[in-house]
């Protein structure tokens, strides 16, 4: 049966049945942990250092602000999984066409990649920080924690989320102690809370604490992570599985609020009120720390980068593969989707270092963080549409006085983006020789801004259509109808000379019977073959035209007709070709048998063939 649901790997994995009293809400408490690794990830850090010592306490409202609008936009995202049993990326394929969801998809990849990118950052800088390891090596290390993340995987959920509630409390930790060293003014923290103008830098800093603080693709992540919860799919069960979950996000986001308050204090209170108002790196905040507070506060700040960078992997990995599967149907392996993430994260992280050098990694964290604010609109329009959907969420759509408080919120940040793109891009303008600004930056710009404006209005316009519509996600059973007899005539026979060709050829001869002919194929693989093709007369080809001839007279004796075929070179493709050539009606294979390490080296000849002809392929274990 085909997996359907959104992380089928784990999907209703943890049992809360049998559970009762705390017990019972313990069961639910996990996924808005997971999330809320991702409001306490390398970027949070860079966004608050450059805030604290920009501007002192003066955006703590702005953490705030920003942890109020993730709290309502995380429980929504929860609520759209828990009653409808859908991600987020699974309900935008639902509602939009195919050719809006590509580009949605291209925009949460790239917040993936952004997100990622400050993993990449902030683990080499804390590798470099603990152990003098320089940047580039750093980055090229973190390619290998694809490991960590097939071995939690296959560990079940509890396990994964034990190893990121783990992580998040040592930064927590780390985190608690440096605020007692700081010691920082409660007074004039308390008024850090009262709104201010944003404006220039302040305005970039303020964008990349939301995108930080908001991202895209944890409201995808959250919406599949409830759904790792077998829940009893009454009104009451899900009644019960909203309320336990809105208390399991509204602590976990208030903890990662805590952390991220703390670092934007411990930037105010050790740089800005020392006059080091442009500390927006890292490694100047270890530097610093270290000069002023001696060597516990830098060593608990690089294990707390370490630990961060480490778990907000993992979580950004699964939310990568819940939007390939969401958005364009595409499930590929969890190391190969982490793999390719990766990369392309790491690219740019080279290049910067490359081209710019160390110093310049601060600004990219920073900048990686207001690209995945400039993605928000694209994740919360959908969602609200979605929850507010009477038709679909029933009893349980969102009131009208939520509904207000999440457009608000999805006005505030999109105004904010408009505003910061503004502004920015006028002051490209005023430099000379930046023709790429008018015939690449603005159409793109233009483009995007029309595709919000359709994921917008198109559930407003197509609502009758959709609540009329049934959702099936492979469409409905087929009636089978009257059943004839098959009849192969021509099958082919791939034989390989080992102890399975015995059960592969016995299972042909079951197929056609004595009416059908059979054709014994046969691949040379030799490095000879390769280049030679049919030219070559090596040792190998000779012995295995031997074997063919005794497989061809031994079915002979039997009463079965046979031809001998040998192809040459990639042994996919030339099964292939021969079955084509000579019109076959049925293929019949062996299965290697290779596993895990063995595929992926020597790669699956059935794969290959499947894809190369438009005939059935039986495969024979």
């Amino acid at each position: 049966m085909a997996k359907t649901e959104s992380l089928s790997e784990v999907h209703q994995s943890v049992n809360t049945d049998k559970r009762k009293g705390w017990r019972r809400i313990l069961a639910f408490i996990g996924p808005a942990y997971l999330i809320s690794v991702g409001y306490m990830d390398p970027g949070n850090w860079a966004t608050d250092l450059a805030g604290g010592s920009k501007f002192g306490y003066q955006l703590i409202w702005v953490l705030l602000m920003s942890n109020l609008i993730a709290l309502l936009l995380q429980s929504l995202s929860a609520r759209l999984g828990i009653v409808r049993g859908l991600d987020l990326a699974q309900a935008s394929k639902q509602a939009y066409p195919r050719w809006a969801n590509i580009p949605l998809f291209a925009l949460a990849q790239t917040a993936i990649i952004a997100c990622d990118l400050a993993e990449i950052i902030g683990m080499a800088i804390g590798l470099q920080l603990l152990f003098g390891l320089p940047l580039i090596w750093g980055i090229s290390i973190t390619i290998f924690d694809t490991i960590l993340l097939l071995f939690l995987l296959n560990k079940g959920m509890r396990a994964m989320e034990g190893f990121i509630v783990s992580m998040v409390f040592i930064v927590g930790i780390s985190f608690l102690v440096e605020m007692f060293i700081v010691e920082p003014s409660l007074k004039e923290v308390a008024k850090g809370f009262e709104p201010s103008v944003l404006n220039g830098d302040a305005l970039y800093i303020a964008i990349g604490i939301i995108g930080a603080t908001v991202m895209p693709h944890n409201l995808y992540l959250h919406s599949s992570l409830v759904q790792t919860r077998k829940i009893e799919r009454s009104n009451q069960g899900i009644k019960e599985a909203l309320k336990f979950n809105l208390i399991d996000t509204t602590v976990a986001l208030n903890l990662a609020f805590f952390v991220n308050a703390a670092i934007l204090i411990l930037a105010a209170a050790a740089f800005y009120k020392n006059g080091l108002h442009e500390v927006a790196e890292i490694q100047d905040a270890h530097k610093l720390l270290s000069n002023i507070f001696g060597s516990v506060a830098p060593a608990l700040f690089a294990i707390a980068l370490i630990a961060a960078g480490q778990s907000s992997t993992v979580t950004g990995t699964l939310a990568g593969q819940i939007i390939m599967e969401g958005h364009i149907n595409l499930r590929i392996q969890p190391w190969l989707r982490r793999l390719i993430t990766r990369l392309l994260a790491i690219i740019p992280a080279f290049f910067t270092i490359l081209h710019y050098g160390d110093d310049a990694l601060g600004g990219l964290l920073v900048l990686s963080q207001v690209v995945l604010s400039l993605q928000l609109g694209f994740a919360i329009i959908p969602l609200i549409h979605f929850t507010s959907d009477k038709k679909l969420m029933k009893d349980f759509a969102i009131k009208p006085w939520v509904k207000v408080l999440a457009w608000t919120s999805a006005i505030v940040i999109i105004a904010l983006n408009v505003k910061l793109v503004i502004e920015e891009i006028s002051g490209w303008t005023k430099e000379a020789n930046h023709w790429w600004i008018y015939a690449i930056v603005i159409p793109a710009l233009i483009l995007i801004v029309l595709l919000l404006l359709y994921v917008f209005f198109h559930p407003l316009l197509e609502q009758k259509k959709n609540a009329s519509r049934k959702i099936v996600p492979h469409g409905d059973a087929l009636d089978i109808g009257k059943i004839d007899k098959i009849t192969y005539k021509k099958i082919g026979i791939a034989v390989d000379f080992s102890k399975n060709d015995r059960n592969t050829i016995r299972h042909a001869l079951i197929q056609g019977g004595k009416d059908a002919h059979y054709y014994l194929i046969h691949i040379v693989e030799t490095a000879a073959a390769r280049y030679l093709g049919k030219e070559v007369m090596d040792h190998e080809t000779q012995s295995d035209s031997v074997n063919l001839e005794r497989y061809k007279a031994n079915l002979e004796n039997l009463g079965y007709d046979a031809t001998p075929f040998i192809g040459f070179g990639n042994t996919g493709k030339a099964i292939a070709d021969i079955s084509n050539r000579n019109g076959m009606e049925l293929l019949v294979m062996g299965a290697h048998g290779h596993k895990g390490l063995k595929d992926l080296v020597f790669g699956t000849t059935v794969d290959s063939v499947r894809h190369k002809v438009n005939i059935p392929v039986l495969i024979i274990r």
